[in-house]
């Protein structure tokens, strides 16, 4: 019996105009749709992409738990059952739409999972969605690049008390935990900032410059930072 394929499918930061012709044929195609978190209809991806694709309701959607945890145990526990999960549709020949908020390859976790279940010996697929970054730079007019820019991307979480140093621009990602300690980075780089919180979304937010950022901006929350030392 032919096995499934694993579709690692981008919807994009979260306006579901936003989401491709792709995600939106795959969504519609597959009848298996898994999503990370114990509610599928709760998360963000879910509630993103059943707007452009309203059946999606009635697909058997697979809630797929992965904890947020930095217990490296815990971590390989749950995307090791996550494979498990996925690999038992897969090996009954059905195909698995797993969604993904913006683009799967860039700090998705379900990337982990894909390793696994490819390891195994099944068919996975990545589909490309748009990049909060891209996506929050289009919001507010600004560029991220030109001419000869290098662009750095960080996970702020991950780097706090970074020197933001290097040539270019700056693109941190998952501020919103640890926001007082990533607006310290920023006022110390001297550079020019924007962040955008809940980018696409009906909770939208856009503020200028490091004295604008709350200090209780939410996980969603993505900053840009050009230029140098003034």
């Amino acid at each position: 019996m032919k096995t499934g394929i694993l579709y690692g499918v981008g919807v994009g930061p979260g306006d579901p105009e936003l989401m491709t012709l792709k995600a939106v044929r795959l969504i519609r195609e597959n009848g298996v749709v898994a999503v990370p978190g114990t509610d599928v209809k709760e998360t963000v991806a879910y509630q993103i992409a059943v707007q452009a694709v309203p059946e999606l309701a009635d697909k058997e959607l697979v809630p797929v738990d992965m904890p947020m945890t930095h217990d490296r145990q815990k971590m390989e526990k749950s995307h090791d059952q996550a494979a498990e999960l996925l690999e038992g549709y897969l090996a009954q020949g059905k195909n698995v739409v797993f969604l993904t908020l913006g683009d799967p390859t860039i700090y998705s976790t379900y990337l982990y999972v894909q390793k696994r279940v490819a390891a195994h010996g099944f068919q996975t697929e990545l589909v490309s969605g748009i990049t909060s970054f891209c996506a929050a730079a289009a919001r507010t007019g600004v560029s991220l690049v030109e001419w000869n820019e290098q662009l750095h991307v960080l996970p702020a979480v991950h780097k706090l008390g970074y020197e933001l140093d290097l040539p270019g621009n700056y693109v941190l990602m998952k501020s919103g935990k640890k926001i007082e300690q990533v607006k310290e980075m920023l006022r110390k780089s001297g550079r020019d900032v924007v962040m955008v919180e809940n980018c696409g979304m009906e909770e939208e937010r856009i503020y200028h410059g490091v004295d604008e950022i709350p200090d209780n901006a939410g996980y969603y929350s993505l900053i840009i930072a050009k230029g140098g030392k003034k």
